[in-house]
C-alpha cells in the first residue's frame, strides 16, 4: 500500500505538439536569463507565447516526474492486535473504547483501493454522528509543488517508546497548566516547577532544555533558537494592525477557565463512536492570548491561513523601510521606475499563502490517512485509564513504563477521578488521525513563504506583551528584547500554532515537529516550481527550521 510511486508517476507520452512547440521558438529559463525580444502583440506572436508557456509546463512536468518518491514508513503499530494503537474515531467501539476490527479493516480497504463506494460502506459508530475528515484526499493531485505522495515523515514514536512517554506526559502537563498565564512562567509558580521537574526526569523527552533540563524558560516552547527569545506568544498573535479600512485587534473571545472535557469514560466512549457534542459557550469578554487555554481556543476556531495572513499584513503595515522589511532579493526594492504588485507585491504574497495552505493540507492528510493512521491522544488516555483503573494490566507491553509511572497521572486522577487526558475541546480531536499535524503542516508552509519574502534578520519593532488582565498590550521589557527578529517571531508563530493544538490535547510534539518540516518542504517546492514563471530574476534565501540556510 505504501509504495505506490509507480502509479502516481504514470506519465502520458507527449508527441507532435511538443517538438513543434519547442521548435517554434519556445525557450526555457529563469527570469532575466531568458531572451528578451521587444514585446510583440501581433497575431503571429501568440503562437510563440503559447509555445513558451507550453515548454515551461512541460519542463515542470518533467522535473516533477524525475523526482523519486520516498518510501513511506509507518511505525508498525497497525499490526498490534485489535488496532489498539491506530486511529479509530468515528467507527463502532466497545465499552472499553476498543474498535470493532472489521470496521477498521473496511476503512483501510477503502483507503487502499480508492473505490468511491467503498468509502461509503465504512461502518460508523453513531447514526448522524461526526463524519470522517476527507480520507479520499489521498488520491488528489496538484500541478505545482511536490506531490503529496512525494513527501514522507519519519515513523512516529511508538506507544512503548521513551520518546512517546515524554510526549504524552507533556500533554498531561499542558492540560494541567491551561489557565496559568505564560507571562508568569518565569516567576516560577509551583505547578510550573513541578512540570519542569517531571519532564526533566523522562529519558526520551525531545524538547528545548537548558543544561539538560526543562526550565520555566523552555517549558512547552518550540525547537528553533528564535522560540526561546522574548515572550512565549509570538508578536504576530498579539499586535493590533490596520487591514485596509479596518482596525484589527487581536483580542479574542475567551472560554471558561477550568472547564475541561472528556474526563468521564462513558462520555469518552461515545465521542470515540462519533457522537456530536454541543459547543461550549464563549464568554463575551475578550483578551489577548494569555494562557494555554487561550492558545488552544485560537487554534480551535481559526480560519485556514488566517494567522499568516495577519502576519503578512502586520509586516506590510509596520512602517519599516523596504530595505529592512523585504528579503534583499526582492527585485523591486531598488528599482527606480517600478514597484511590485501582481509579481513580488502585496497580491502576490497574500495569494501564495492561500496556495501553499491548500497544498499543505493534501500532504498532511495523505500522511494521516494513507500512511500512519496514528492514534489520537484522547484514545491513548483511554488505554491508560483501562490499564490502570478498570482492567489492571490489560495492555501489558503496549505503553511505556515511564509514562505509566509518571507522577502527572496521579495528579490527573486526583483532580478528575480518571486517567483520561483532559480535552480543551468538547468534541475532542478532529475526525482524522494524528500524524502529521495539519495545523503544524500549514504553519510550516506559510511561515516558510513569509521567511522567503521578508527579511528574517531585521529586529522586530516595539515588542509587546499582555498586561495582567490580558486586555491591554504593554511594552515587553525583557533583557532579550533587542534579540527579537522577524525570523525568530515567525518561527515562534509556527510553534505557537503547532503547540496550541497540543495544549488542547489533540496532538503531540512529534506531530507538530514533523508537520513543520513537511510544510516547509511543500513551500520550498512551490516556490521552486513558480520561479520558472517569473520574468524577474529572483533568488530568495531563507533559514529552515533546522537552522540551515537555503537559496531558492
Amino acid at each position: 500500500m505504501h509504495d505506490n510511486s509507480l502509479s502516481r508517476r504514470r506519465f502520458l507520452a507527449v508527441t507532435g505538439a511538443t517538438s513543434a512547440g519547442i521548435a517554434a521558438g519556445a525557450t526555457l529559463g529563469s527570469g532575466a536569463a531568458q531572451a528578451e525580444p521587444a514585446h510583440d502583440v501581433s497575431a503571429g506572436a501568440g503562437f510563440t507565447r503559447r509555445a513558451t508557456g507550453y515548454a515551461i509546463r512541460l519542463q515542470a512536468a518533467n522535473n516533477a516526474y524525475a523526482r523519486p518518491f520516498p518510501t513511506q514508513t509507518p511505525n508498525g503499530e497497525e499490526s498490534i492486535p485489535g488496532y489498539l494503537a491506530s486511529y479509530t474515531k468515528g467507527l463502532p467501539h466497545n465499552d472499553l473504547a476498543e474498535v470493532d476490527p472489521a470496521a477498521y479493516e473496511a476503512l483501510v480497504r477503502a483507503i487502499n483501493n480508492g473505490n468511491a463506494s467503498a468509502f461509503e460502506r465504512i461502518p460508523l459508530g453513531t447514526n448522524n454522528g461526526r463524519k470522517l475528515l476527507n480520507p479520499r484526499i489521498v488520491y488528489a493531485f496538484d500541478l505545482q509543488g511536490p506531490d503529496s505522495h512525494g513527501l514522507a515523515a519519519p515513523p512516529a514514536p511508538r506507544l512503548d517508546s521513551a520518546e512517546f512517554a515524554g510526549e504524552m506526559v507533556e500533554d498531561y502537563w499542558m492540560a494541567l497548566l491551561r489557565d496559568v498565564p505564560f507571562t508568569s512562567y518565569l516567576d516560577g509558580p509551583q505547578l510550573v516547577l513541578d512540570a519542569c521537574e517531571s519532564l526533566s526526569r523522562l529519558s526520551g523527552f525531545r524538547a528545548p532544555k537548558e543544561n539538560g533540563r526543562v526550565t520555566p524558560r523552555t517549558l512547552f516552547r518550540g525547537f528553533t533558537p528564535g522560540d526561546l527569545v522574548g515572550p512565549f506568544v509570538s508578536q504576530f498573535l498579539l499586535k493590533d494592525f490596520r487591514y485596509g479600512p479596518h482596525w484589527i485587534t487581536q483580542r479574542q473571545d475567551t472560554v471558561q477557565p477550568g472547564v475541561d472535557f472528556l474526563t468521564d469514560f462513558a462520555e469518552l466512549v461515545e465521542v470515540q463512536r462519533g457522537a456530536v457534542r454541543p459547543n461550549a459557550r464563549d464568554f463575551n469578554n475578550t483578551r489577548y492570548i494569555q494562557t494555554a487555554r487561550d492558545l488552544a481556543h485560537f487554534t480551535h476556531v481559526d480560519v485556514g491561513y488566517q494567522p499568516y495572513l495577519y502576519a503578512a499584513v502586520i509586516l506590510l503595515t509596520s512602517g519599516l523601510p523596504p530595505a529592512e522589511l523585504f528579503d534583499p532579493a526582492n527585485p523591486y526594492i531598488n528599482s527606480r521606475t517600478q514597484q511590485g504588485f501582481g509579481t513580488f507585491g502585496i497580491p502576490h504574497i497574500l495569494t501564495l499563502l492561500a496556495e501553499v495552505d491548500h497544498r499543505a493540507r493534501k500532504a498532511n492528510l495523505y500522511q494521516q490517512w494513507g500512511v500512519h493512521r496514528r492514534i489520537r491522544p484522547e484514545a491513548v488516555g483511554a488505554r491508560i485509564d483501562v490499564h490502570l483503573r478498570q482492567d489492571p494490566g490489560r495492555y501489558d507491553g503496549l505503553l511505556n513504563s515511564e509514562l505509566l509511572e509518571s507522577d502527572v497521572l496521579d495528579r490527573v486522577h486526583s483532580k478528575y477521578g480518571t486517567y483520561l487526558l483532559p480535552q480543551a475541546y468538547e468534541e475532542g480531536s478532529p475526525m482524522s488521525p494524528d500524524y502529521v499535524s495539519g495545523h503544524a503542516t500549514v504553519a510550516g508552509a506559510c511561515v516558510t513563504i513569509l521567511k522567503a519574502w521578508f527579511n528574517e534578520s531585521t529586529p522586530f519593532p516595539d515588542p509587546v506583551v499582555p498586561d495582567e488582565t490580558g486586555t491591554r498590550l504593554v511594552p515587553y521589557r525583557g533583557a532579550d528584547r533587542d534579540q527579537m527578529t522577524i525570523g525568530g517571531e515567525l518561527n515562534k508563530l509556527a510553534a505557537n500554532i503547532g503547540t496550541g493544538r497540543n495544549t488542547a490535547g489533540v496532538h503531540w510534539r512529534s506531530a507538530y515537529r514533523e508537520g513543520l518540516a513537511m510544510g516547509e518542504q511543500v513551500a520550498i517546492g512551490l516556490l521552486r516550481d513558480q520561479k520558472a514563471t517569473y520574468h524577474e530574476d529572483v533568488s530568495f534565501s531563507l533559514t529552515r527550521f533546522d537552522g540551515t540556510t537555503i537559496r531558492i
